[in-house]
This record gives structure tokens, sequence and C-alpha cells, in this order.
């Protein structure tokens, strides 16, 4: 089994409803302090280039053909060149604004989802963000660093220029089909980075090669439904309870039934957004003995009941439409 098939469950948390996607078109000097704590975010380069400092202090210049992710919590600034002050402010709601304060929405609008500071220039970026929380895994959100990136020889997709035709469009049904291609090209994007040295050091890659913890991980995955103990987990990894817990926290930062708790309570909510799903037939799937004992862990972790939540992911985020 491949890495990637060891975290399927990983990458499939993403399901935009609704995506924030833009084309922006800037010419220079320009510079976007983003402020907006979108959940992730994807920036891709189609002509010209852009240089990202995060205020964790990574920094990334991209070319045509590159693209980077940032997620939130967390601040940074995309602009023409290291140094560049901001010219322009982005606060959530994507609510942008000059540095005096005053709305720049209908002064920078180019056509259907384009923005710029141009009609024709010579840079232009695709940005996607998921706006809201419940489209993405926070599993997913939290394995990942505040900024990454991959450059173009390192990966070879068609999406990005997909997903550029795809938003200049203003079709029946154009925001499932943007929701859609954002979903693929942020997923495509995360296969190739993970082949990359950085993702070693991460957390999760780290479980993902412990023999126990490891283990442990695939098995929840591949089967959240089942009734699993810490006994029964410790059983199937060969080792003792105290080890696999010791172990397990360790390396995840969580123990194991928490880890599965939180992970079931995941795939729920996003199985609930599913009109044809009922919250006993998510209680199935997902290893809760009846539809009361979902509703009441879900309330506890999440705050809100997989109803309420349904209602809210099916509202929408903030988008393009």
């Amino acid at each position: 089994m491949t890495q990637f098939d060891e975290f399927s469950g990983l990458l499939e948390g993403p399901r935009a409803r609704g995506a924030f996607t833009l084309r922006c078109v800037l010419q220079s000097p320009w510079s976007l302090r983003i402020e907006a704590n979108s959940p992730l975010t994807v920036i891709a380069m189609v002509k010209g280039s852009c240089s990202i400092h995060h205020d964790n202090g990574e920094s990334v210049t991209l070319g045509v053909g590159d693209v980077a992710i940032t997620r939130s919590p967390g601040f940074y600034t995309v602009s023409d060149f290291p140094g560049t002050d901001p010219t322009i402010h982005i606060y959530p709601g994507q609510d942008c604004r000059a540095p005096d304060g005053r709305s720049l929405y209908d002064e920078l609008m180019r056509g259907v989802r384009t923005w710029g500071n141009a009609d024709e220039a010579d840079n232009l970026m695709l940005v996607g963000s998921y706006e809201s929380l419940s489209d993405v895994s926070e599993r997913l959100r939290n394995a990942l660093p505040p900024l990454l990136w991959v450059k173009s020889p390192d990966w070879n997709s068609p999406l990005v220029a997909m997903l550029n035709d795809e938003m200049a469009r203003d079709a029946p049904g154009q925001a499932a089909v943007l929701d859609r291609l954002l979903d693929m090209l942020l997923i495509a994007i995360l296969r190739a980075w993970f082949v990359r040295s950085e993702a070693s050091e991460l957390p999760w890659y780290q479980a993902k090669g412990d023999p126990v913890v490891g283990a442990t991980l695939k098995l929840i995955h591949k089967s959240p439904e089942h009734p699993w103990t810490l006994a029964s987990l410790a059983a199937q990894a060969g080792v003792s309870r105290a080890a696999l817990a010791r172990r397990f926290n360790e390396i995840v930062g969580e123990p194991p039934m928490s880890f599965l708790t939180q992970w079931r309570l995941a795939l729920a909510a996003d199985l609930i957004c599913d009109p044809d799903q009922t919250v006993g037939t998510v209680a199935d799937r997902v290893g809760y003995s009846s539809p009361y004992a979902l509703s009441s862990a879900f309330k506890r972790v999440r705050g809100v009941s997989p109803m309420q939540h349904r209602s809210q992911a099916l509202a929408g985020a903030p988008g393009s439409g």
C-alpha cells in the first residue's frame, strides 16, 4: 500500500461548497495583505510571478505554473516583489479595502470572477479559498504547514488551465463546477507536495512510518464504523494497551480513542451535508450505535447538532457563485 493510499482519508476531506474563486489581474506595483483567515486557500500563477511572505517567516516566489496553499490561522502578503508596501487589504468575507479603509470592491472588478488593478496586466493569479470550516477536514488543515508550495517542474496537471477557463465563464451550475475543480486541484497539489522532503518532518508523516501508530491509523481510517476499543486496536497492532496509548500520544499528540472520535465526527460532518443521508444512516457509517449517540457526540465536540451543521453548510459560505 502506498503512502497516498494510507492517507487517502486525509485527502478525502475537502468538499468545497460555494468556494471563493477569483482571477486576479495585477499590474505592478501591487501588494495584497491577506487577513481573511480562510481555512485553506490555493494560489496558482498563470502569468507573471508573485512573492508570498507569511507572517511566520516563510517566503516563496511563484512563477508560471507554480502553486501554493495557505491555511488558517495566520496572515500573509502576496506582492509583485518582496517588500512592496500593501496596496490592497483583504479581510474576512473577502472584503477588499485600500490602505485608507475605503472599499475597493467596485473599483477592482474586471468582469466575471475577474478582479484587479488593470484590464490587461503582466500578472494573472488564480485564487480559490475554502471559506467554511465545514468544507475542510480539520485533520487535513492541521496536518499542513501555514504555507506550502510546489514548483512547476515538480508536478504536471491540466487543472490550473481548466480552472482559469471555467472561472471566466458564467453558465448554469458554474459554482458547482468550480467547487469540484478546486477540490481536485487542491488534492493534486497535496499529492505532489507529499513526496517532498519537507513533508517527512510533519507529525502525520512520522505517524505513517511508525509500525505501531501507522498500523493503528490504517485500521481507523479503513473501518471507522468498527466498534474499536483501546484493547482491540492494541491487539491488532500487536502491542499492549499502555504501549499503544503512549506511542500514539507521543507521535499524534492525542490518545487513540480521542483521535477515533474526532475522525468519526469529521466524516459525519461531511456525510450529513448530503441531503440523502439521515442522522441514523450517518451514525451507522461512522460507528455510532444510534442517531442520539452521534448527535450527542457531535454537539459536545462541535457545538452544534448534525442537522444544524447541515443547515449552516448548505446555506453556503460567501462565494463567487
